[in-house]
Formats: C-alpha cells, structure tokens, sequence
C-alpha cells in the first residue's frame, strides 16, 4: 500500500493523491486504508518515511571521507530515483497543513542525524575547529545540491561533492 501511495503522489502529485486512488492501486478497499490511516496526509508521511530511511552513520576514521559518502548518497538520491518529485509533494502538503508540518520537521531533523553525528564526531577528534557548528555547517553542505537540483534544475557534476566539503569544511583562507 505504501509503494502504491507513492506511486501515485509521483504520478498524479498531490492534487491527484487521494485515498480512492491510492485503493485503486493497492487492489484494496478504501475501507482498508482508512482502518490504518485516517488521513491522506498521514497516509504520505508513513510512505516517505519508509521508503526514504535516513543514510546510515559512516565511521571511516576521516570527517572528509565520512561526509563523502553522505552527500555522495544524497546526489544518487537526487538523480536517480523518485524521491525529488515526492519530496517536492510532500513540501507543498507541509506548507498547507500544519500536522503535516510538524511531522515534515522530524523527518527532517532523523535526515539530518547522520550528518550532524559524523561533524560532532570529527570535531571531538579533532579533524574540525572546536567553534564548528554542526547544524550550519550540514545546512552548508547539503544546500547546494537542493539549490541545483531543485532551484536551478541543474546536473550535479560528480566532482562537486569534493569541492563543497573542501570549501565547507576546509575553506583556504
């Protein structure tokens, strides 16, 4: 039922997400969907949140490295699957319901845990300034991909993940 939700939010974005068509999809009754979610939007938000799982927590021993595979995660997300269009969806649903704000905000925040833990981690070994804070410092690592890919709806080049965490996190002064 979750991947049919999902199916739908793509094909039909959110005007056409609805329980009927989520039904016709699953090959179940409306009654079913309605038994286990009450609402479309907590329909949705159990649909992102089990297909896009937050990025597991590198440990490599090396911040750099750590964080490449993050964001080198995070393009391959981007480019190559469905996600950008649902994620878009499911923004505009956030910014009409304010329940599903809310739970649009702590699925952000456990998106973001992995790479706020591998900053604390490189900043308690030393690899990162004392005074680097690690919510800003995600925000400035990742904003540029969602600038490209969903403002400027520009390729990723592959080399741009080692540029911004060499300016990010290891800017020449």
């Amino acid at each position: 039922m979750l991947e049919a939700a999902l199916s739908v939010l793509d094909e039909s974005g959110l005007a056409g997400f609805t329980m009927e068509a989520v039904a016709r999809r699953a090959g179940a009754s409306k009654a079913t969907l309605y038994r286990r979610w009450p609402t479309t939007g907590a329909l949705l938000v159990d649909a992102m949140d089990a297909t896009y799982r937050p990025f597991p927590v590198p440990d490599t021993g090396s911040v750099a490295k750590d964080v490449t595979e993050i964001l080198t995660a995070f393009v391959t997300l981007l480019e190559r699957t469905p996600f950008p269009r649902l994620l878009a969806a499911f923004i505009d649903a956030a910014e009409r319901d304010p329940a599903l704000s809310e739970i649009h905000q702590d699925l952000t925040k456990r998106r973001r845990e992995p790479m706020l833990a591998v900053l604390q981690r490189g900043r308690d070994r030393g690899e990162l300034p004392p005074d680097t804070d690690p919510e800003l410092t995600t925000d400035l690592l990742t904003s540029p991909f969602f600038y490209r890919h969903f403002v400027a709806h520009r390729p990723i080049p592959r080399r741009m993940v080692g540029d911004v965490i060499a300016r990010v996190l290891f800017p020449k002064i």
